[in-house]
């Protein structure tokens, strides 16, 4: 199984004059794992994913997505490839509100050629259906605005609007904080079906240590970040 992440002597601070907040000698993840990060808040979690996903550019070192070197690329071109590659979801969903449910799921197909090009066999609105469906949402519910859902509902459709087209990575940023035992475990298996329909790679943060064991592999930050001071921004 190949890497789909390699991280090499990161260093990141959020101020020149700061010491680094990451400082990371070696990191890989390989293609369709399902990674559970933990760490104390504050530790540098969110910080992590915002370098993995080419929001933040470390100081030095080397970060290789998919074989793509994301140092050596320039803001419209790691907007691109982010738009074509990962799918996120967010504590705060970030969803549209004045979009319907299935419009906010195909949002990804309208900025990435690239995803819009992997739904080969359906049409977009086709491929919203199916995903809503095996995240258990159906009926007349996906055609009305995101505001008239519940939190887990909305929380679904975050999911569902992540994996439309096909990314080969998910980043999942506190997703389940607002739900309910019951709730978060339901939500947990159902993205680990539709991950391993589409061999895509899962990076899960969370404060839930109950939920590490469903994971393939944990990595604490603790372990692997050498950073003296660390703060969460």
């Amino acid at each position: 199984m190949s890497n789909l992440i390699e991280l090499s002597d990161i260093q990141f601070s959020w101020l020149p004059s700061q010491p680094p907040i990451i400082d990371i000698p070696k990191l890989t993840i390989k293609r369709g794992e399902r990674i559970f990060i933990s760490g104390d808040s504050g530790s540098g979690k969110s910080t992590l994913l915002s370098l993995i996903g080419g929001v933040n550019l470390p100081q030095s070192g080397s970060i290789s997505v998919i074989d793509k070197p994301l140092h050596t690329l320039g803001n419209a071109q790691r907007d691109l490839f982010r738009a074509d590659h990962i799918g996120f979801i967010f504590q705060i969903f970030n969803l549209i509100p004045y979009l319907s449910v299935i419009d906010n799921v195909t949002l990804p197909c309208f900025f990435s050629k690239k995803r819009k090009q992997n739904i080969q066999q359906s049409s977009l609105e086709d491929e919203a259906i199916r995903l809503l469906s095996d995240l258990r949402l159906t009926g007349d519910i996906i055609y009305k605005p995101v505001t008239q859902l519940s939190t887990g509902q909305q929380q679904r459709v975050a999911a569902a609007r992540a994996l439309m087209g096909k990314p080969e990575l998910i980043i999942a940023d506190e997703p389940t904080s607002s739900l309910d035992t019951d709730r978060r475990a339901d939500f947990i298996n159902l993205l680990f079906e539709e991950c391993d329909h589409q061999d895509t790679t899962l990076l899960f943060v969370s404060h839930d240590k109950a939920l590490e064991s469903l994971f393939h592999h944990t990595i604490s930050l603790a372990d692997i970040n050498q950073a003296a001071t660390v703060e969460d921004f």
